[in-house]
Parts: structure tokens; C-alpha cells; sequence
């Protein structure tokens, strides 16, 4: 390739003088590169403002740069190709290609590497929260530096002359050592691709784990995610450990939760008022949702209480305990202010007395157990133990 753009040259620029050769490839690179930057990359990034994507103003806007650098040395690197350059000045061929050609391809590669990984990490920011789709790109745009980096490596040393096959297979014994010694890394690696596509969380999600940790994803990342509790604390699990547990998302596939708040009410009340009272309380609180609409579900006749539910929905996972805890002391204000019982388990306790002459039934009412074998010395004996309102 070289020599064709050196016998290329050779035939355009062979009735010139050196200096004239030198001047008009310095000054068409330089010119090249002022028209590009002033004329058509600004004109482009002013269009692609006010596109409706900003995908475009992204690529143009990363790009800006290495297409100038390109354009500004390219004249560099082909007067190293130009024979009647070379042979009139003091520097040897290497040195030539080593203060000159070198570096400036050097510099382009650098730049358009640069570029290229600017460009996907942009678009994983852009991306990353509006679909749950992209919720795991920040782990591929790690993969994506990690690429670039180790392909601009091995392109630079190429350029200097270095041969890179040692060094492909002292990657590939290294690799397998590292894949023993790093397996739980590796594990977390492929457990964060795996729930991905699992399509398992995204972040802002509320999730919970079944050893009991929940939290909202704030970060995912190649080795792990990170959750923030509550509490304000930072939770970091490795993925290996999400792709094996069982998640509980709260926020999938909506992000409004349902709320269960049990209620109990004493045997003989007004059944109709009680639950038109305590959906009237529900639509009351502003946090809790007006569609679907509260309402309240009759359970069980309990030992002590009418057991009922009611149900409603807020927002988010995150407001559950602050919906719960207010509407926990308005249902119990209000009930106090109508006269409605909130019922408290009760204990009904029968003992008989016996003596040598006479038995006698005796009935009392009391809240401790009596336990009968407790009770022996005094002749008492405990023959039922029922628990009524």
C-alpha cells in the first residue's frame, strides 16, 4: 500500500521542486482541514440541533474532531512517501517515519478511538432510561471500552513495528489464568448479560431479594448492582447472586403498588357504615390512587374481630409505609370519633372448686392463663379456656 501512494505521488508531484511539493501538500492538508471545521462541520452540528434525535448531533459532535486531525495530517504523513522529499533532507528514512509518519498516524488512530468510544458511551447515557430495554447497556459500553483500548493497543504497536503475535498468545495462557483466578468476576460478568436479557430490573426499580434486602437500583454495573435502601444505604450484590435468587420486582411491569391495610371491627357493628367510612378515608389520602379505586374486602369472622382488608394503590413501592402509617391513625381517629369498637382479643376462663364434702361451680372472668398444673395444691382446677369478644 505504501508504495503505491509513494509511485502515486511520485507521478504528481515529480516536475515540482521539493519545497513547492512540501508547501502544497502542508497547505492543501491545512486547507482541507479549515474548510471541514468552519464550513461543513459547523454548518452540520447547527442542522443537527434542531433534528428531533440527538443521535446525529452526537456523532457529528464526537467526530468533529478526528475528521479535522485526519484532514490536517495527512499531508504529514504523505510527504514521508514522497522519494525526492526523503532524499533531500539530513534525516535517514526511520527517522523520517519515526518523528513524522508515525506519530502523525499515531495521533489519527488515537483520535478516532477516542471517538468511536465517546460516541457509544453518549448513546448509552442517552438511552439507558427511557426504555428497560437499555437498562444493562452501561454493561456493554464497558465491554465497549475495553475493546477499543485493547484493539487501539495492538493497531499502535503495528505502527511502530512491534509484532503482536507473542503477545496473542501470552494473552491466551494469561486469559486462562485469569479465567481461574477471576471466576467469581467472570460468574458476575455473564450473571448481569444474563439478566439483561432476562429483562430481570431497570433502574429506578424497587426490588426485593429473597434473603430479605430490598432497595431501588441505582447503579448496574459489569461485576454488580447497586441498590439504595430506605434507609439511605448503598447495597452492592454481585450479579452472580441476582441471576441465582429470586427478585421480587415491585415496580414491573407498572411502578404503582397495591396496598394491603387489615382492618379488625367488632362483632354486632353496622357493617355497611364501617366500609363505606373506611373507603371514604382511602379516597380521602392524597398519596393513595383514585383509579383503581379503594375498596374493602370482608376476610373472616375472627375469634375477637370482623377481619376485613382494605385495598389501594399508590404510586410507587417507595410510598407504601408512608401510606400505610397514614392511614393507619386516620382510620383510627375516625373510628374512635363514630363510636366504632376496635376489638382486642379477651380471655374467658371457668374454674371449679372441689373439698372433701362438696363440689361448687364457681365462673369468674379474667385476662391471665391459669395453668392447671399450677393449680394443684389449692384444689383448683381449670376445665375450659375459651377465647370470646
Amino acid at each position: 500500500m505504501g508504495n503505491v501512494v509513494s509511485r502515486s505521488l511520485t507521478e504528481l508531484l515529480g516536475e515540482i521542486g521539493v519545497w513547492q511539493a512540501t508547501v502544497l501538500l502542508l497547505g492543501i492538508s491545512i486547507g482541507v482541514a479549515v474548510v471541514l471545521e468552519f464550513i461543513v462541520l459547523r454548518s452540520l452540528l447547527r442542522y443537527t440541533k434542531r433534528t428531533e434525535t440527538k443521535y446525529d448531533h452526537i456523532l457529528v459532535e464526537e467526530l468533529r474532531i478526528p475528521i479535522v486531525l485526519t484532514a490536517a495530517l495527512t499531508g504529514v504523513f504523505l510527504l514521508t512517501q514522497i522519494p525526492s522529499v526523503v532524499d533531500n533532507v539530513i534525516l535517514t528514512d526511520g527517522q523520517i517515519n519515526n518523528f513524522f509518519g508515525r506519530p502523525s498516524l499515531s495521533v489519527i488512530l488515537l483520535a478516532w478511538a477516542f471517538a468511536a468510544n465517546r460516541i457509544v458511551n453518549r448513546i448509552v447515557d442517552e438511552v439507558k432510561g427511557k426504555d428497560s430495554r437499555f437498562d444493562f447497556a452501561p454493561i456493554f459500553s464497558n465491554i465497549w471500552t475495553l475493546v477499543v483500548s485493547a484493539g487501539t493497543i495492538a493497531t499502535l504497536l503495528s505502527v511502530w513495528g512491534y509484532s503482536i503475535s507473542p503477545l496473542l498468545g501470552a494473552a491466551g495462557i494469561a486469559g486462562m489464568a485469569v479465567g481461574f483466578a477471576a471466576r467469581d468476576t467472570v460468574a458476575n460478568f455473564f450473571g448481569g448479560i444474563a439478566l439483561y436479557f432476562d429483562d430481570t430490573y431497570k433502574l429506578g426499580d424497587y426490588i426485593k431479594l429473597d434473603t430479605g434486602e430490598a432497595g431501588t437500583v441505582v447503579n448496574v454495573g459489569v461485576r454488580s448492582t447497586t441498590l439504595m435502601t430506605r434507609d439511605e444505604v448503598l447495597i452492592t450484590v454481585p450479579n452472580s447472586i441476582l441471576n441465582a435468587a429470586k427478585v421480587i420486582n415491585q415496580s414491573a411491569p407498572e411502578t404503582r403498588k397495591r396496598l394491603r391495610v387489615p382492618i379488625g371491627v367488632a362483632y354486632g357493628t353496622n357493617i355497611d357504615t364501617f366500609e363505606e367510612l373506611i373507603i371514604e378515608i382511602a379516597s380521602d389520602e392524597t398519596l393513595v390512587l383514585d383509579n383503581p379505586k379503594p375498596r374493602m374486602r370482608f376476610r373472616q369472622f375472627g375469634d375477637s374481630a370482623l377481619q376485613y382488608e382494605l385495598f389501594c394503590w399508590v404510586r410507587a413501592p417507595t410510598q407504601a409505609v408512608k401510606v400505610h402509617h397514614k392511614l393507619n391513625r386516620t382510620i383510627y381517629k375516625r373510628l374512635m370519633d363514630v363510636g366504632i369498637e376496635i376489638p382486642f382479643p379477651q380471655r374467658d376462663v371457668r374454674v371449679t372448686t372441689e373439698d372433701s364434702t362438696d363440689a361448687k361451680a364457681v365462673s369468674t372472668s379474667t385476662d391471665e392463663s391459669i395453668s392447671s398444673n399450677g393449680d394443684s395444691d389449692s384444689g383448683v382446677k381449670a376445665v375450659e379456656n375459651n377465647d370470646t369478644v
